[in-house]
């Protein structure tokens, strides 16, 4: 029990493998090695009831932001609008099921899994950590987390839509529609939580809350 307590509180520095004990930081600040100045820790995540404001305002976000009208196209007389998971259906239909696919994961699946996945651990550190099933859970979350932040990829959707304006800006009249400020306001909304999430953190409310 000792070596473990003592194993979580010191840090190695990357740079010049100098070991510090770890001490509590205030939320925002950041421990320097005191040999080499370089950056050994800090402390990114909020509250939990930060992140769980974050994940409420994501999850209100998030089917306006892929099921409503992202861009709306006023060409000799017609008029089409397009949504996110429109958008990877038919680039699917289109024979490119791979890309459909790659577009439905990062920008549609991955994102709502991370939101719910973030929002399912802070409910159960709030109020069911205490039972060994849902802490059984709460471990199978965590282990699962690295790889629904790395499939999501907002920002790739967002830079394909301003490529998209970008050229098709000469040729037709484009209207952003109500789609476009909720995926907007999604994005920033993710980027915030996963910011502010620190797995580390994370894990170690197990030990605190047996």
């Amino acid at each position: 029990m000792d070596t473990e307590v003592l194993d979580k509180s010191i840090v190695l520095c990357h740079s010049c493998d100098l070991v510090v004990r770890k001490r509590a930081l205030p939320s925002g600040v950041r421990a320097l090695c005191p040999r080499c100045h370089s950056n050994l820790y800090d402390t990114p995540y909020c509250s939990i009831n930060g992140m769980l404001a974050l994940c409420l305002s994501a999850l209100i976000l998030y089917f306006p932001a892929n099921f409503f009208p992202v861009l709306e196209l006023h060409f000799l007389g017609s008029i089409r609008t397009t949504t996110i998971f429109e958008g990877a259906m038919s680039v699917a239909n289109q024979g490119y099921w791979v890309v459909g696919a790659a577009v439905l994961i990062a920008a549609v699946v991955a994102p709502g899994l991370l939101i719910l996945s973030v929002l399912m651990q802070i409910l159960i550190v709030k109020y069911l950590l205490h039972n060994p099933f849902f802490r059984r859970i709460y471990k199978l979350l965590l282990c699962q987390q690295p790889l629904l932040s790395q499939l999501t990829m907002l920002e790739i959707y967002m830079i394909s839509i301003f490529v998209s304006v970008f050229q098709l800006s000469d040729y037709t009249d484009l209207y952003f529609g109500i789609g476009t400020f909720c995926f907007t306001m999604l994005f920033i909304m993710v980027i915030f939580l996963q910011r502010e999430y620190h797995i580390e953190h994370m894990w170690s409310l197990l030990d605190e809350k047996p």
